[in-house]
């Protein structure tokens, strides 16, 4: 095999692994907004343990992304592909810390009856996630127009997390005795939020691919 064939093998297979991450913190994203609807506490538990999973892979990237700059000490566009791959994995691996947090916040709820239906907060998870499926897609085809619409989307996850907020804070006077479910449904929302935003992130490194310029999609 040719160098450049070899480096071109190299630079697929680290989008292959990112690809992986990236489905892994899908399926516990997932796993982790069943656990808080069905307050199924073993499955809550069985996110936290698999999270192991997604740190290792990270790492891996990591580890395979320095070593093809180290030995092949590449340029331009190779090096930028290395570089926002890098970026990527580190906001993938933060949403999957998201899927950990909303985990132990639904430990902590516990099997108390929840105050109201948690439809917005579903209708949120499932806004984030196609997001995140969508910012993959878009950086595995360097497709930045799927790119933009992801980010156009977090408007969406913003309102949705403003009314739900709003609404949980109302129910705060006649539910004193569930002070902290409220608490920790209100730090759900949050981690949701955030796992839209950094699908954004994702988007705005697949400008950087292909563009080679900083994009601020947020704005």
């Amino acid at each position: 095999m040719m160098v450049r064939e070899k480096f071109e093998f190299d630079l697929n297979t680290l989008r292959q692994k990112l690809i992986e991450l990236g489905s892994l913190t899908e399926i516990a994203l997932g796993k982790a907004i069943d656990a808080l609807e069905n307050q199924n506490i073993d499955l809550a538990l069985q996110v936290i343990e698999e999270d192991t999973n997604v740190d290792s892979l990270e790492e891996e990237i990591n580890d395979f992304a320095i070593l093809l700059i180290a030995k092949q000490q590449p340029v331009a566009t190779d090096l930028r592909r290395i570089i926002v791959a890098i970026k990527i994995a580190s906001d993938i691996e933060r949403m999957a810390d998201f899927a950990v947090n909303i985990s132990k916040s639904t430990i902590r709820i516990g099997k108390e009856p929840l105050v109201k239906p948690i439809n917005h907060i579903k209708k949120m998870h499932a806004i984030a996630t196609e997001m995140l499926s969508s910012s993959i897609k878009a950086y595995n085809e360097e497709d930045v127009v799927l790119a933009k619409r992801v980010a156009d989307i977090d408007d969406q996850v913003d309102e949705l997390y403003g009314e739900t907020i709003k609404d949980l804070l109302n129910l705060m006077p006649d539910h004193k005795g569930s002070l902290q479910q409220i608490s920790q449904l209100m730090f759900i929302c949050r981690f949701i939020e955030r796992t839209a935003d950094h699908a954004t992130n994702i988007s705005e490194s697949v400008f950087y691919l292909v563009k080679g310029r900083h994009y601020d999609l947020n704005t």
